[in-house]
C-alpha cells in the first residue's frame, strides 16, 4: 500500500516542501531510504522502527521503502522521523490515509516514541501557511513558535501514540493558541547616559541608528569604543512584526530558539571574536548554515579591534555590506541569507595604540603604522559610512556630576527620523537612508549649488571614490531627517563630510 504525506527540508533560513511517500508490499523484509537522504535521515529508519515497535506498534514481515521527493534535494536532520511513522501506521493499515491529507508533518522521534523538538519550526510554519495546509503537526517544544504565524493552524503532539489518537479521532488535540508576541528594546541595563563626554562619537551613533549606517571608531584603549558600541542596540527602534520574522528564522535554522523565547523580539547585537573563521562569520558548512551576519540582521555587529581578524576574513564582509544579503555556494548548491545589519567597528590607530594621543607618546615607526592600517583595505573602508575618532576621555569629563541624554531620549529622535524614511521608501524594499540605491539618492538627496561645490571639494581633497560620495549622500540626508528638515542644507552636508576621518591624509 502506497501512503504520502506532506513534510519540508531546509534549504538556508527558509523551507522547502518534501512528500513522504511509503511504500509497504510484499517481499523481503527490509526498509529502505530514498532521495538523497543524509546520514541522520538514513539513521530514521532504526527510530522509527524502534518508536513503533515500543509504542505497541508492530510492524509486518514487509518489504519498506520511504521515498522523499523531490529526489534531487538532499535531505537532512531527523525532521522526518515523525511523518515517515505515520506513513507507515497507514500503510499497515491502523490510519486511513485521508486523515493525512492536507496536513504537514515534522518532528524527530525517540526510541519510545517521544516527539523530539526540531529546529526550524518557524520556516516550517511558514511553509505550512504558505500552502494552506489545514494543519502544521509539530512537537510540543516547537508549538509555541510555530504558532508564531498566526493563520497556520499548529497542533503539538507530545509521542506518537497521541498523534495517531488525534489522526484517528479518538482524542482530538486543540490547536495550539497564537503566540503573543510584544517587540523589546535591546540591552536595557545599559544607558548612553552611562558615558562620559564622546559628543561627537554619541551623535555618530544617532545617526548610524537613525539611517542604518555602518560605523568605525579610532582611539586609543581605554577610550569607550566598546563602550559607545554596546549601546547603539538601545537606541534603535523597535522591530516590528515582519522583521522580527526575519531576524528569527536565522536563529531558528540553527536552533537557537526555545518555547520560552520563540521569536526574537529585539534588536540583535553579535559581536563575534576576532578568531572567527570567514564560514563562521557570513556562514558555510555543507548544507550551507547562516552566519554571524545573518544572527545580526535587522540589529548590530559588532567587530572590537577590527584589525585583529583577519584580513581575508574581513573581506567577506563586501557582498554583505553593499547588497544586505550573502550567498554561499557549494557543491550541493546555493543558499542566500538576509544579511541587513549595521557594522560597528572600533580600532586603534596604531599597533600600540597611542597615535595622536595628547597624555601619551606613541611609540610606533611609520612603517609599522602603515602596515597596521593596510589590513584594512581601501574598499571595505568605502563601504563604512561614519569614521569617527573617539580620543582618550578627560578626568574632569569622568567625574561630572551633570546629566547625560539618555537612550530613550535619542532613540525619540532616531524613530522620528526613521519614520520619515518609512513614508519616503514606502513600496519599495528599502527600509532605511543606508540602503538607498543610486535612483533613490538622485531622487531624495538633491543639493543646491553651493552644496555641489563644497562636495566636489571635499572629493577633490580627500579623493574619494563614487561610493564614498553616494555614501556623503546618505548619510547627509540622514542628518537631515534628524533635523526633521525637508532638504540636505549645507550644515547636514558639512556634518557628513566631517565623518570621513579615515579619508583623509595623515589621519
Amino acid at each position: 500500500m502506497n501512503v504520502s504525506l506532506k513534510s519540508a527540508a531546509l534549504a538556508g533560513v527558509s523551507a522547502d516542501l518534501v512528500t513522504v511517500e511509503v511504500d509497504v508490499s510484499l517481499g523481503l523484509p527490509a526498509f529502505a531510504i530514498v532521495g538523497l537522504p543524509e546520514g541522520a535521515v538514513r539513521e530514521s529508519k532504526v527510530r522509527v522502527a524502534a518508536a513503533l515497535s515500543n509504542c505497541g506498534y508492530a510492524l509486518p514481515p514487509r518489504k519498506v521503502t520511504v521515498n522523499l521527493a523531490p529526489a534531487d534535494l538532499r535531505k537532512t536532520g531527523a525532521a522526518f522521523d515523525l511523518a515517515m511513522a505515520l506513513g507507515l501506521l497507514s500503510g499497515i493499515g491502523l490510519l486511513d490515509p485521508k486523515s493525512l491529507e492536507g496536513l504537514m508533518v515534522v518532528g524527530e522521534l525517540g526510541l519510545d516514541g517521544a516527539c523530539r523538538p526540531v529546529p526550524g519550526a518557524l520556516p516550517y510554519s511558514l511553509l505550512s501557511n504558505k500552502l494552506e495546509c489545514k494543519a502544521l503537526l509539530v512537537p510540543r517544544d516547537n508549538a509555541a513558535e510555530a504558532a508564531v504565524v498566526r493563520d497556520c493552524a499548529v497542533i503539538a503532539v507530545d509521542d506518537l501514540p497521541s498523534a495517531l489518537l488525534h489522526l484517528t479521532g479518538e482524542t482530538v488535540l486543540p490547536r495550539e493558541r497564537p503566540t503573543e508576541v510584544v517587540s523589546t528594546s535591546s540591552k536595557t541595563e545599559m544607558d548612553l547616559a552611562e558615558v562620559r563626554g564622546q559628543d561627537t562619537a554619541k551623535r555618530a551613533l544617532e545617526v548610524a541608528a537613525a539611517g542604518g549606517h555602518n560605523l568605525i571608531m579610532i582611539g586609543p584603549p581605554g577610550s569607550g569604543k566598546t563602550m559607545l558600541a554596546r549601546r547603539l542596540a538601545t537606541i534603535l527602534p523597535p522591530l516590528v512584526f515582519e522583521e522580527m520574522l526575519e531576524v528569527s528564522a536565522a536563529h531558528s535554522v540553527l536552533g537557537l530558539t526555545s518555547a520560552q523565547a520563540p521569536l526574537v523580539t529585539s534588536r540583535p547585537f553579535r559581536a563575534p571574536h576576532h578568531t572567527v573563521s570567514d564560514a563562521g562569520l557570513v556562514g558555510g558548512s555543507n548544507p550551507p548554515r547562516p552566519g554571524e551576519v545573518s544572527l545580526a540582521h535587522n540589529g548590530v555587529l559588532f567587530l572590537d579591534e577590527l584589525l585583529e581578524f583577519k584580513r581575508h576574513v574581513l573581506e567577506v564582509l563586501r557582498e554583505p555590506l553593499e547588497e544586505g544579503s550573502i550567498t554561499i555556494s557549494r557543491a550541493a548548491g546555493q543558499c542566500t541569507f538576509p544579511a541587513a545589519f549595521t557594522l560597528v567597528a572600533s580600532m586603534n590607530p596604531c599597533p600600540c595604540g597611542y597615535l595622536g594621543a595628547e597624555d601619551r607618546a606613541c611609540t610606533c615607526a611609520t612603517a609599522a603604522v602603515e602596515r597596521y592600517r593596510a589590513k584594512l583595505s581601501g574598499p571595505l573602508l568605502d563601504r563604512i559610512d561614519l569614521h569617527v575618532n573617539v580620543p582618550a576621555v578627560k578626568v574632569r569629563e569622568l567625574t561630572e556630576i551633570s546629566p547625560t541624554e539618555s537612550s530613550q531620549a535619542v532613540r525619540e529622535r532616531v524613530i522620528a527620523a526613521r519614520s520619515l524614511q518609512a513614508k519616503r521608501f514606502a513600496g519599495t524594499p528599502t527600509r532605511t537612508n543606508g540602503q538607498m540605491t543610486l535612483p533613490q539618492i538622485r531622487a531624495f538627496c538633491a543639493l543646491d549649488a553651493p552644496g555641489k561645490s563644497l562636495l566636489e571639494r571635499a572629493i577633490e581633497r580627500l579623493q574619494l571614490s563614487a561610493r564614498a560620495y553616494a555614501r556623503i549622500l546618505k548619510v547627509a540626508r540622514t542628518v537631515a531627517d534628524l533635523a526633521d528638515a525637508p532638504s540636505i542644507e549645507m550644515p547636514h552636508l558639512a556634518e557628513a563630510i566631517g565623518y570621513r576621518t579615515l579619508d583623509r591624509r595623515g589621519a
